[in-house]
């Protein structure tokens, strides 16, 4: 911290003290074998030492707590605690003390004083005390403003600043991948998988108290960070969820429009706000920090003018015999269409049924179900393909293949 002294000579003392939680004193051992020159000399030594754990001696294990030397890191997420007293080193009255604590940020500046109002009158070797608590929601550099007014019993004004200058620096990288849920070859669900990547870049562990996702207005999310066992919901990460120094860890969610969007396929398609995720952790002593992400965007996937899902499908079928399929075809683009279906037979795969039926008009974000019939002339697994839809108001077609898959057993 670096502090700018007054150069004049003021009646008022400002001293400004960051509070902290105290450390874990630990004691360097210092040994020797018994055959060396000091013998047994620095074992009983450590022995006395009121700093070690006995039984331990040789290790660097404390139990005694030992108050801050040093401003210390603050980091983005941390509460900022500062303890701020004006003392009256004089030997007169000073009147009308105004005591004011602003921190200035790279973008703005706070006022962070308990009270503006001004005090009285203070008198020798009485104190004014405030402890100002912000929350740190910025990296980079910071600096407390404190500034004292006060008036002299001559009636003269008086005032003077310091300036404390500290760093705030970032304590995880959180990284985020987004995946679309593949319900077949040819199409994606609306589901997305996203997974958050949080690693420690502080020099101390960190207990992972809450790491949850809070999705946007259309989605709903399940956690997928814990499995059942007996019954019981365990995380996947054990009941000790520390993350050590440059350690990382994998966090999963599925999210799933809700139903009053995913029947709107223009509301899901383009760029959709996913949500924000929000981490709380504590360190070794328990200072609690936190961080809220800005909400996470992606790309939702193309699903071009026209989709074709599949929404039933036998897993398995017999050679040769007819099964049944069903199909959802959604109109994504912003126009009617006049869809004409064609089945096109493969060398294993054939349609029963009419081909270029007409389907009518679909208007903008409406759907249809169809059911397809088709059998197999091949055993094994085998892929479903050669649907082909038109569209006779812009004679576009759109070609389907490698719709799903389905295993042909032999029916005797």
């Amino acid at each position: 911290m670096d502090v700018t002294q007054a150069k004049q000579e003021h009646l008022l003392a400002l001293k400004v003290m960051r509070l902290t939680k105290p450390t874990l004193f630990t004691n360097i051992p210092v040994t020797c074998e018994e055959r060396d020159l000091p013998g047994d000399l620095f074992n009983q030594l450590m022995k006395d030492d009121p700093s070690t754990v006995k039984g331990a001696e040789t290790l660097m294990l404390g139990e005694m707590l030992t108050l801050p030397q040093n401003f210390g890191n603050i980091f983005l997420g941390e509460t900022f605690s500062s303890y701020i007293s004006v003392h009256n080193d004089s030997h007169q009255v000073v009147k009308d003390i105004l005591v004011k604590a602003d921190l200035q940020t790279s973008s703005q500046r706070l006022n962070l004083s308990a009270s503006n109002a001004a005090v009285a009158e203070l008198k020798q070797d009485c104190c004014i005390d405030d402890v100002i608590h912000h929350e740190v929601k910025e990296i980079g550099t910071h600096i407390l403003v404190c500034a004292v007014s006060y008036t002299t019993q001559t009636g003269e004004k008086m005032y003077f600043r310091k300036f404390f200058k500290f760093q705030v620096l970032k304590p995880l990288d959180v990284k985020t991948k987004f995946y679309n849920a593949e319900s077949d070859l040819s199409s994606v669900t609306d589901e997305v998988f996203l997974e958050a990547q949080i690693q420690n870049i502080t020099s101390s562990p960190m207990f992972m108290e809450k790491v949850s996702l809070e999705p946007s207005i259309m989605y709903n999310v399940a956690e997928l960070n814990t499995v059942n066992h007996g019954g019981n919901s365990v995380s996947t990460f054990g009941t000790r969820t520390y993350l050590q120094p440059m350690d990382t860890r994998q966090y999963l969610y599925c999210l799933k429009p809700k139903q009053e969007f995913s029947e709107k396929v223009g509301v899901i398609k383009g760029v959709t706000v996913i949500g924000k995720l929000d981490i709380v952790w504590k360190t070794n002593l328990g200072e609690r920090g936190r961080l809220q992400t800005s909400q996470l965007q992606r790309m939702a996937p193309g699903y071009g003018d026209v989709r074709l899902s599949l929404e039933t499908i036998p897993d398995t079928v017999g050679l040769e015999e007819p099964f049944n399929i069903t199909c959802k075809i959604t109109n994504c683009s912003e126009r009617t269409m006049d869809l004409v279906l064609e089945m096109c037979n493969t060398n294993s795969i054939h349609w029963c049924g009419v081909s270029g039926r007409q389907l009518g008009k679909l208007h903008p974000t409406s759907s249809l179900y169809l059911t397809l019939t088709l059998l197999s002339s091949v055993q094994g697994l085998q892929s479903v393909s050669g649907l082909r839809l038109t569209d006779t108001f812009l004679k576009r077609t759109y070609e389907y293949d490698d719709i799903a898959q389905v295993c042909v057993v032999s029916s005797k």
